[in-house]
């Protein structure tokens, strides 16, 4: 039996769900040539928000843990099982549900390659989206991608971030690709290599790759890091116990776009499945 009024509601134990950020290095291109990041989206065919687009999602199961109810939310989806999956930050407050019973969501990110998306299939209900086009959103899903880029963009000099997206071996020009793409700006080609073969933190492997009618470039790896504290303001991406002093989405920070993330502007981020 349902909770009457909206006193009863707001007493009420939160619903919990999970929802699922993935951000993919495509092959598309904007106007100016950078490459771009695409993530999936679901459009959801019951209500609320009946028609709009929404993260991947659902809910959770006894027997499961958060980690694998995220890759069964993918799989129902989009077919995605990325071979990573991180938990971003858990999105929750009063002010969420409007009125209705308490929502809270754990959501998870990845950053995949081309290979793992399969070349963007779409099929149904879901759909790749390019993050700077992205259609209106329901609940408060575009902030929780606003968020999931912003930290994106203030780890780009992790030598995880890129790994993730072109692969453990790659040409200068395809980590150029993916440093535009996650930054949204042109960057000088010839400057990059200069800085990237100055800075050290990378070993050419010997190979050589043809890539399109170029000819063929020398092939790099990041050097393995060093551990420990001498690795100066080098931090683990995925190591969540480093991210305690960073801001929260709801600290008032502008994110990628330049929106203020508002906990009151939206609902749940719970299940965008749409069965």
């Amino acid at each position: 039996m349902g909770i009457g009024n909206v006193s009863e509601r707001r007493l009420a134990p939160p619903q919990v769900g999970i929802s699922v950020v993935i951000l993919a290095l495509a092959p598309d291109r904007d106007e100016s040539g950078r490459g771009r990041l695409w993530l999936p989206l679901v459009r959801r065919v019951r209500q609320p928000y009946l028609g709009m687009w929404a993260l991947p999602g659902g809910g959770l199961a006894a027997d499961r843990t958060l980690e694998r109810s995220a890759y069964a939310a993918l799989e129902s989806t989009t077919s995605l099982h990325p071979r990573y999956l991180e938990q971003l930050y858990t999105f929750g407050g009063p002010d969420r549900s409007r009125g209705g019973l308490p929502m809270v969501s754990i959501v998870y990110w990845a950053l995949v390659g081309q290979a793992e998306t399969k070349d963007l299939v779409e099929a149904d209900n879901v759909r790749w989206f390019p993050e700077d086009e992205l259609p209106e959103l329901a609940f408060d899903h575009r902030r929780i991608i606003d968020y999931a880029l912003w930290r994106l963009r203030n780890k780009i000099e992790y030598p995880d971030v890129a790994v993730r997206l072109v692969g453990e071996t790659f040409t200068l020009g395809q980590l150029h690709d993916v440093y535009e793409a996650i930054t949204g700006e042109s960057i000088d080609l010839a400057n990059f290599r200069r800085r990237m073969l100055a800075s050290g933190e990378l070993e050419d492997t010997g190979a050589k790759q043809r890539v399109g009618r170029h000819r063929p470039a020398a092939v790099y790896r990041y050097v393995s890091p060093p551990a420990g504290p001498a690795d100066g303001e080098r931090r683990d991406l995925w190591n969540p116990a480093q991210w305690a002093s960073e801001p929260t989405p709801d600290a008032g920070r502008d994110g990628p776009h330049g929106r203020r993330p508002d906990a009151r502007e939206d609902a749940d981020a719970l299940s965008a499945l749409a069965r």
